[in-house]
């Protein structure tokens, strides 16, 4: 078992970044953080409880992790698990339900009660309306999935789906929900789960008094919060920061997150939400300082910036989401989703603004070798418009493509978090397919 709680230690009190591998490792080893209390590190990870009544259980991590987290919590303990709470209804959170499900049929004992907020189940089904695009979307934010169709029509000329599924089939559903607060006892361990909005509207965290730990969900991830995420609905970041500031006034001494490393020490837990928090509200005042200033969302996406102290802290670096995507989301949620510029209310489509541009800078192979010049200048942002641009005036151009594949490659490497990456990475592979 690797010593998670000195490792955390050391990266925080020493300020040291060593890569988010190093905080995020999903092998399915189980790590007891104390006595009675398990972390298995996975894509998400699975906190445990032994209670002498059961175990309770915070998430079951992605459905293709289930089986391998089963097997390191039963080489842990043998006691049957009583209960599952839902953080939230991502699906790397409860994905692996079904394994445990299972186990229980097989054994011909108690199923498992599932707990989760009241809007788990509404999540699902959207996820379910909605399962084509999510596949698209988390493919490309992820890794490229080679059996996935973009753009492949039927005989009739019909648009197909992709070929794949989001999720687990089925989606294990909470049989407990609730609106607020939620308390329960297993043997002589009390669980107080607590709703809060933050990067879901069906987000729980949990106090258990009688051990003075939190288990935080995705509150606490070790990389910069998921409140922006441009693919995905809508986030809530002064509200994750009001849920932080609540965990920190209970005077947590243990953490146990569902990504990256649990941290023990009242005053170190309370440095760690306090900065996250900082960080959240510093995002949303300025943000809202600006849009009741009048200024467009453009401006605002180009002015607001944290400070390095909060930036360099080895919890909140940009590794998967990043602030400039947090500012949309603010934008979004107080402002709706006109940006300011009145060009953009009832736009002419894409394809026809870059080839009217594309004419006047001399077709779109100029518009291709300007911004090939200007990826070489380190420009990448005005780069990228042009290729995008020259693209959709010229879609079956090979020599464009080779230069907007190009461009995106850079500027792919060049950016920090893996959202930016995915895109960035996908539209590099679209135009390499063509050539």
């Amino acid at each position: 078992m690797a010593d998670l709680l000195a490792l955390s230690a050391r990266y925080i009190d020493n300020d040291i970044y060593e890569g988010a591998g190093l905080v995020n490792r999903p092998t399915t080893e189980l790590s007891e953080i104390a006595d009675g209390i398990a972390l298995i590190e996975a894509f998400s990870h699975v906190v445990t409880f032994r209670t002498g009544d059961g175990l309770v259980l915070f998430d079951t991590s992605l459905e293709a992790f289930g089986k391998g987290v089963l097997a390191s919590l039963r080489r842990w303990t043998d006691e049957p698990v009583s209960n599952i709470c839902y953080t939230h209804g991502h699906a790397d959170h409860v994905g692996g339900t079904g394994a445990f499900v299972c186990e229980a049929c097989e054994k011909k004992a108690r199923r498992p009660r599932i707990i989760g907020h009241e809007n788990v189940s509404p999540r699902f089904r959207r996820y379910e309306l909605t399962n084509g695009y999510n596949f698209t979307i988390n493919a490309r934010q992820f890794a490229p999935a080679t059996e996935l169709r973009m753009g492949v029509t039927d005989a009739e000329g019909k648009v197909l789906p992709p070929a794949g599924r989001f999720g687990p089939d089925p989606w294990v559903e909470p049989d407990t929900t609730f609106r607020d607060r939620l308390e329960f006892k297993s043997g002589d361990t009390r669980f107080e789960l607590r709703h809060a909005l933050g990067e879901t509207d069906d987000h729980l965290w949990a106090w258990v008094p009688e051990r003075k730990a939190i288990c935080s969900g995705d509150f606490v991830t070790w990389v910069f919060p998921n409140a922006g995420n441009p693919q995905k609905v809508q986030r809530y970041p002064l509200e994750w920061a009001k849920a932080l500031r609540e965990m920190i006034a209970l005077e947590p001494e243990l953490l146990l997150s569902a990504h990256g490393l649990p941290i023990s020490g009242k005053a170190r837990i309370a440095s760690v939400l306090d900065n996250i928090a900082t960080a959240l509200e510093m995002l949303v005042s300025q943000t809202l300082d600006m849009m009741n200033a009048g200024a467009r969302l453009d401006e605002i996406v180009h002015a607001v910036k944290l400070p390095s102290s909060l930036m360099d802290k080895p919890y909140l670096r940009p590794v998967y989401d990043e602030p400039e995507f947090i500012i949309h989301n603010v934008w979004r949620l107080y402002g709706g989703w006109y940006d300011g510029n009145p060009a953009h209310l009832k736009p002419a489509p894409d394809a026809v603004l870059a080839a009217e541009l594309a004419s006047l800078a001399g077709g779109p192979l100029a518009l291709a070798r300007r911004a090939e010049a200007l990826a070489d200048q380190g420009d990448l942002r005005l780069a990228c418009h042009l290729a995008e641009l020259a693209a959709q005036a010229a879609p079956d151009n090979r020599d464009v493509h080779a230069a907007r594949a190009a461009i995106y490659g850079k500027r792919r490497k060049s950016e920090a978090s893996l959202m930016a990456k995915g895109i960035y990475g996908w539209a590099e592979r679209e135009s390499a397919k063509k050539l």
